[in-house]
């Protein structure tokens, strides 16, 4: 992998994924544009240098030139999962609640098609239910607040998450502007 392609990635990862590297946020899914040997090497990469962080780099679909690569912080996301409100919402979905994580992220990666996301997204992306609810009765649109997500339940709480996403964002780019690459950047 050259350094320029080295650099673009870490840059996207950090624009996409900043909250969750930063140990913030569960998980996020990016989409990016490379091919299938740098992505291999760079997912490999990935989870050799930052596994001990808890983080951990799936490969989730694949299309044309696109793959959409969802990164999280597997002990948040378990947490997250197992929560009451969750499990029972993905419950309508299929899941179960004896399921391991990477059964759940194998279903989730199962369900994914070019285009088109399974509504249970929302939830292993650490969403709140009530707006992932809110999204799918409202067909995606009469949203209170649009930022990382669609926002139909408690603005004011959303905003504030927003601004916590947006601070770890520029935190992540600080680091990477003063020379570190993106792994350095994480620990």
């Amino acid at each position: 992998m050259s350094e320029v392609e080295r650099l673009e990635i870490d840059s996207t990862l950090a624009f996409h994924s900043a909250p969750t590297l930063l140990g913030v946020k569960c998980a996020n899914l990016i989409s990016l544009n490379m091919n299938d040997c740098t992505m291999s090497e760079y997912l490999r990469e990935f989870t050799d240098k930052l596994s001990d962080s808890g983080l951990c780099a799936k490969q989730l679909c694949k299309c044309r030139k696109r793959t959409l690569v969802y990164i999280c912080n597997e002990k948040m996301l378990d947490a997250w999962l197992k929560m009451t409100q969750v499990r029972e919402f993905l419950s309508e979905y299929g899941y179960t609640a004896d399921m391991t994580l990477n059964e759940m992220l194998d279903i989730l990666s199962s369900r994914m098609n070019c285009g088109s996301f399974p509504h249970e997204i929302g939830a292993f992306l650490g969403y709140p239910i009530g707006d992932i609810k809110g999204f799918i009765s409202n067909s995606g649109k009469n949203c209170l607040l649009c930022g990382y997500w669609k926002v139909y339940e408690n603005a004011e709480k959303a905003k504030q998450t927003f601004e916590i996403y947006d601070r770890c964002r520029d935190t992540l780019f600080d680091r990477l502007n003063h020379g570190m690459n993106l792994f350095q950047a994480v620990k």
